[in-house]
């Protein structure tokens, strides 16, 4: 690798102060997207990767919570590059950027009808976010870190990071409405899974079934798998809208 792997590190304070005690922060970087609101601790980068925007940052620019892009560039304070080993995730030459400005990202779906400045068309400039997120620090620290009974575990955190995250693969609820150039989906569901949408959404991804590769093999019962009660009054309900429209104003139906 000609050049080390590059890592952005969230900046997270309590109560307007930086954290402090190393063994908090660290545990705080490495929780869970879903527990932080979806701003990453860590976020690795590597040029043309394959991100998702987590959060909404201009709706009537297109630049909304789950549209693609590909990662392009960093852009970051120099000074705030630090060599020191903040996660086992990661190889030991990582570079960690303590202070990111933002990321260039392409979107070629985002509704920017002009050239930014000095730079190439549908490269969106994408700025940190900041979010609230409260966590309960017995949950998280050693038992020989973890506060006396009397002491507050719940804690206020405010994280600054940028609103991306790896996009190599996403989930089926995150592929819901889009159109995709080509896909490799996997039909081995969970057993518990009954919810015809998980065979749809994924198998109606792409225009050209060419486009389309299934992972591993499967159950072929997954796709005689029929839609719940719920599902077909949802459609039944659709199916009598579109006929009362269409009765109602029958000059747009021509």
């Amino acid at each position: 690798m000609s050049h080390p792997p590059m890592v952005c590190v969230a900046q997270d304070t309590c109560k307007g102060k930086a954290i402090e005690d190393a063994i908090l922060l660290k545990k705080l970087l490495e929780l869970s997207n879903s527990k932080t609101e979806h701003l990453p601790g860590l976020l690795s980068f590597v040029p043309g990767m394959p991100v998702i925007l987590t959060q909404n940052i201009a709706t009537e620019l297109g630049l909304i919570n789950g549209i693609n892009g590909i990662f392009r560039q960093l852009v970051y304070h120099e000074e705030s590059v630090s060599a020191e080993n903040l996660s086992e995730m990661f190889p030991n030459n990582t570079q960690y950027i303590r202070r990111p400005i933002y990321a260039l990202v392409e979107i070629v779906k985002s509704k920017i009808e002009c050239k930014l400045q000095d730079l190439q068309p549908k490269l969106i400039p994408i700025p940190l976010v900041e979010q609230t997120f409260r966590v309960d620090v017995a949950d998280i620290l050693p038992k020989d870190k973890k506060p006396k009974s009397n002491q507050k575990t719940i804690l206020s955190i405010k994280r600054s990071a940028l609103p991306l995250v790896p996009a190599y693969c996403i989930t089926t609820h995150k592929s819901q409405g889009q159109t995709l150039k080509k896909v490799v989906i996997d039909l081995k569901l969970p057993n518990e899974t009954d919810d015809i949408a998980a065979v749809y959404v994924p198998l109606s991804r792409v225009k050209r079934l060419v486009d389309l590769a299934i992972l591993r093999p499967f159950d072929y019962k997954v796709l005689l798998m029929k839609p719940n009660k719920s599902q077909v009054t949802e459609m039944e309900r659709l199916d009598q809208l579109y006929i009362n429209t269409r009765l109602r104003f029958p000059e747009w139906f021509q």
